[in-house]
């Protein structure tokens, strides 16, 4: 079942909804500089209250999700829940369409699964090391399973629907 989800997800036609991993469209902060500043990127939980993505850099991934460099052959998951990954950038109309979805779905699942977000601007190695070339990518993490990647906007029961069957197995 889990499967049929995911080919689902991926021949949908919600491919349409995502961006080319460029930087010709990213948008100037009022600073002038492009992107997040440095303390936004490392910034996990900013209200204790709720629940919210946590932004990773290469080295969180490293340490948090998978040591790839050191198991390059096989994959290794170092968390203690199943997580979602969300490969976006600042910039892309669809990242920016999904992101409060994310957050909803951080709050709802709070203790049974991370939601990270890793900015392929500021990451541009990591996304390189996964192949990202059409954001929003999404990875889906299950615990002593392989990752399994999906892109685009996906709506918000098609996420809990895949959140559910392959990351929590219930059903």
């Amino acid at each position: 079942m889990k499967t049929k989800i995911l080919i689902t997800i991926l021949t949908s036609g919600l491919l349409l909804f995502s961006c080319s991993n460029h930087k010709g469209n990213k948008e100037k902060t009022s600073a002038g500089k492009v992107g997040k500043p440095k303390q936004e990127i490392n910034s996990q939980k900013t209200d204790n209250s709720m629940a919210k993505p946590i932004y990773l850099t290469k080295a969180d991934f490293l340490t948090k999700v998978a040591n790839y460099e050191q198991n390059p052959d096989k994959w290794v998951y170092l968390g203690d829940k199943p997580c979602i990954i969300d490969f976006y950038a600042d910039w892309c109309g669809p990242c920016k369409m999904i992101a409060p979805i994310l957050e909803e779905l951080a709050q709802e699942y709070e203790g049974q699964i991370y939601i990270y977000k890793v900015d392929t601007d500021a990451e541009q190695e990591l996304a390189a090391d996964f192949g990202i070339r059409s954001i929003p990518t999404l990875l889906f993490c299950p615990m002593n399973e392989n990752p399994q990647m999906a892109q685009g906007a996906l709506p918000k029961d098609v996420l809990k629907e895949v959140i559910e069957e392959v990351l929590l197995k219930k059903s």
